[in-house]
């Protein structure tokens, strides 16, 4: 039953990844049909990342009132009434209407499923679980672009991962006593997973049930929770920045044309998903501590790649994948750490706000770098990434100061 429980949640995590590469591939198509122009984009994205900070800040109340189960399956069934409210938008306006339960509905499932399995499964799991968002972010563009050329229409690739949205939000529900019986005994079903894992985070949150939601102000006064909150900042600056502007510095400073160079970016999410599906065998012999030190320094090889003043595409092909791979590890063992870091009673609620710290950053900084590179030039972006590298690095070995290393031991 534990590995049952294990494959739902994957595949909820893969729902996750599934819309977010869609409006992108769909919104050179989408804007000429609903009249708007291919800058307000970023309208309906900044609205879908306020939702999801929305409902990340309130993961820990409602999961301790209807548990993680009832609110990923509730999640998801609210980004699928979004998609379907996407796929009949007859203007823009509606389409920033539907990003609001969008929005709630994927910061819902990504902040109770990560602590979900943060405290009940190994690191491993927490890095194949984000390997499966990778697997749904590189689908749901083909997906899309599959309708496309088949003359479907944009409405029928939203319609489409809506379906499967609906599909799983019905397995989600049936699947319900699967998560009571799960959080009654999280250590026994996590040795039923292997019994050479370790104890750690696994064990249960003692009084989980009956504590009171801590809140922003609660989390902030935790001993170490400020610097994993602005680690997750840094870490969620370099990603999305690196995923949005690959494309465009490739085309502008290394001069591929367009379509090449937007092949070429999609290697960082290569990069990502291969680097998680990695990760969770590393993470067999090394402590999550050890694994974020490893992606921090892959990353910053990536970054000293991308900067060589080297004729070509090569270095910043080879540097945007290594960046990729640098970033893998990362985003999961953090997760993973939490509980080890501050205890699993108080994770939700700290996970909650490390979601909504990252959706900050997400929303703010890459649309901050091409402020800096419209006005100087893109040859600014490894050293803009070099920046949140090193805001990365000084935090991790702060909260290993603050903490006196309590992840070093962390189950994996």
């Amino acid at each position: 039953m534990a590995n049952l429980l294990l494959a739902i949640i994957y595949l909820a995590f893969i729902s996750l990844g599934l819309p977010d590469g869609l409006l992108g591939a769909a919104w050179p198509t989408m804007s000429g049909q609903l009249g708007a122009p291919l800058s307000w984009a970023g309208g309906v994205s900044m609205v879908i990342s306020a939702g999801t900070i929305v409902s990340a800040l309130l993961s820990d109340r409602l999961t301790l009132r209807f548990g993680a189960g009832r609110v990923t399956a509730a999640s998801v069934g609210l980004t699928a009434f979004a998609l379907f409210g996407f796929s009949v938008a007859p203007n823009y306006w509606t389409l920033l209407l539907m990003a609001v339960p969008y929005g709630l509905g994927a910061g819902g499932v990504d902040a109770a499923l990560n602590n979900y399995v943060a405290v009940h499964y190994t690191s491993r799991h927490m890095s194949w679980l984000h390997c499966m968002w990778g697997v749904g972010a590189l689908l749901g563009p083909y997906m899309m672009g599959f309708a496309l050329s088949r003359q479907y229409g944009w409405q029928w690739g939203y319609r489409s991962v809506g379906v499967l949205q609906v599909v799983l939000t019905i397995v989600l529900v049936c699947s319900l006593p699967l998560w009571r019986r799960r959080a009654a005994s999280p250590m026994q079903a996590a040795r039923a997973l292997d019994a050479s894992d370790d104890p750690g985070p696994t064990v249960a949150a003692a009084g989980e049930e009956t504590r009171r939601p801590l809140g922003l102000a609660g989390v902030l006064r935790i001993r170490g929770a400020a610097q994993i909150l602005i680690m997750f900042f840094c870490y969620c600056s370099i990603e999305q920045t690196t995923i949005l502007w690959a494309s465009s510095y490739m085309a502008g400073v290394d001069h591929v044309d367009l379509q090449a160079a937007a092949n070429y970016a999609s290697l960082v999410f290569i990069g990502i998903t291969v680097g998680r599906f990695v990760s969770g065998f590393a993470t067999m012999r090394l402590s999550d501590a050890q694994m974020i030190r490893l992606g921090a320094a892959i990353i910053v090889a990536g970054v000293v790649l991308l900067a060589l003043p080297v004729p070509g595409v090569w270095n910043s092909v080879a540097g945007f994948v290594v960046i990729g791979l640098g970033c893998a590890p990362v985003y999961p063992c953090i997760i993973h750490s939490t509980p080890a870091y501050f205890g699993a009673d108080r994770s939700q609620a700290i996970v909650g706000v490390q979601m909504a710290s990252a959706y900050v950053g997400t929303m703010l900084m890459p649309p901050l770098f091409g402020l800096l590179a419209q006005h100087t030039t893109l040859r600014l972006l490894p050293w803009y990434l070099l920046v949140f590298t090193a805001g990365l690095i000084a935090m991790h070995e702060w909260l290993r100061a603050k903490t006196r290393a309590k992840a070093d031991f962390t189950a994996h």
